[in-house]
């Protein structure tokens, strides 16, 4: 019998990139039969040994990585607890890894006997690989975890500072279609004070037009503005949209030894409540609303009449475990009040996500739009109030809210919002008889979508991009 073909897939450092590349691995080697070669920093690699599932093969191989030559603490190899500008300082010093990554493939190669990977799936911030690749003769394909649409924008914009900066309240895009408007002020802040362009973005979009192919976590049927985008502004690339990615493995990684308790606690609390009376709230891993903002949805969800899980973080300020515990972010009495009561159950740092989102009684999501957030809550057909914090995740919530309609702006950033607003929002989603109703059909029409998308559309790009790697190594 002939050895399996290889895959190498190499994610950036950050938790919202390694588990969906970790979903997309578990995918191709389960579904498709290839062999995986897992890329990624000691630390990552470690943390993630005892979370692949039993079943799979998946081969986890270290880079070496100096966290100093990347400006970051001790015992810190993703942006998890990093700041924002420390967290730029590490995308922009990725490239660094460029000899390491290409000694690695030189190795995989050699200890395969000269056989070539059938292709290298990098990171979007590494589309630097993409020389590596093509310097070995490998296919290459950068896998971008995010929405078309969400991405686009965010392409769009940063090949057009500063001349989007205006005082207007709304801005139209180059290259997007003639109607599609932009509120200015719900661009993130390093957006709206970026004083001309990103030097290291505009290299990486370079870098993007060296890759054979694009695969995004989405399907047609939602997102083709965004996927018509990437094949008009990059014609010599296919793109393929493979989604939905989807996995909790990853995740599970996340939640540490405490995980399986965690578990059986939100199943427990979430089965003692009604269909649909649950407002879920999350801001992802890396980000949350400021002190003033956090105290401000705490008084919201507290007088709102809904019952709420919530996965509370400290303030994206403030990021270390011990300021978590030292500080009380929240109004006096709070996490007290709602455990007496039994309307709120109050998750520190982690939990079991898509568990939480495909349960009956959760009725939306209150969400920092992140696209991993995003396209697990449309899976189950759960409707959403956004929160942006950054990236491209305000565009997300404008795509949800303005071309799918199962979403309601809550803030954005750390724009501040009175609770009386919060909680006008969340009752206007979770309440009986209201725009949520609505809003909740249409999700669950989207969540079909996804479906039929999964097994037809998304099934085919995935085999018509594997297709094209065996037919560039013949």
């Amino acid at each position: 019998m002939a050895p399996k073909e290889n895959i190498v897939v190499f994610p950036f450092m950050a938790q919202g990139h390694i588990i969906p590349f970790l979903s997309l691995a578990l995918k191709l080697e389960q579904q498709k039969g290839y062999e995986i070669t897992f890329v990624n920093t000691p630390l990552n690699i470690k943390k993630l040994q005892d979370y692949i599932p039993k079943f799979s093969n998946i081969r986890l191989v270290e880079i070496p990585f100096d966290r100093t030559e990347h400006g970051l603490p001790p015992n810190s190899e993703s942006t998890e607890t990093l700041p924002l500008p420390l967290m730029l300082h590490f995308i922009e010093s990725s490239p660094l890894l460029k000899p390491a990554f290409t000694n690695l493939v030189s190795r995989l190669i050699e200890e395969d006997n000269g056989r070539l990977p059938l292709c290298i799936i990098s990171d979007m911030f590494f589309a630097w690989s993409a020389e590596v690749a093509h310097e070995f003769g490998i296919f290459h394909a950068i896998f971008n975890a995010g929405a078309g649409y969400g991405m686009a924008v965010f392409h769009t914009i940063w090949l057009n500072l500063p001349q989007l900066k205006s005082n207007s309240e709304e801005f139209s895009l180059p290259d997007f279609p003639r109607g599609y408007r932009f509120k200015t002020k719900n661009l993130p802040v390093h957006l709206r004070e970026c004083d001309g362009p990103w030097e290291f973005a505009n290299g990486m979009f370079k870098d993007w037009l060296k890759t054979h192919a694009m695969l995004f976590n989405t399907i047609v049927d939602i997102d083709n503005t965004g996927l018509t985008y990437f094949r008009e502004q990059f014609p010599n690339c296919s793109v393929y949209s493979i989604g939905p990615i989807l996995s909790s493995a990853g995740s599970k990684a996340r939640g540490g030894e405490e995980a399986v308790a965690t578990m059986k606690h939100c199943m427990k609390w979430l089965d003692k409540k009604a269909t649909n009376s649950v407002l879920y709230v999350a801001f992802g891993s890396q980000s949350s609303p400021s002190e003033a903002q956090t105290k401000e949805l705490a008084k919201a969800l507290e007088a709102s009449n809904v019952d709420f899980l919530w996965v509370f973080r400290p303030p994206s300020s403030f990021v270390t475990d011990s300021e978590c515990t030292n500080k009380d972010w929240l109004p006096e009495g709070f996490e007290e009040r709602i455990k007496n009561s039994k309307r709120g159950l109050l998750l520190k740092k982690w939990a079991p996500q898509m568990e939480i989102l495909s349960h009956k009684s959760v009725g939306a999501f209150l969400s920092h739009c992140g696209w991993n957030s995003c396209i697990e809550a449309l899976s189950n057909g759960v409707p959403m109030l956004a929160w942006p914090m950054g990236a491209e995740q305000p565009f997300n919530a404008h795509m949800l809210e303005e071309e799918l309609g199962v979403c309601v702006g809550v803030a954005n950033g750390h724009n501040h919002v009175e609770h009386e607003e919060i909680m006008e929002k969340i009752e206007l989603v979770m309440e009986e008889g209201r725009e949520g109703d609505l809003m909740r059909r249409k999700a669950l029409k989207v969540m079909e979508m996804i479906k039929r998308g999964s097994k037809g559309a998304s099934m085919e790009a995935m085999d018509d991009f594997l297709s094209a790697a065996h037919t560039a190594c013949i």
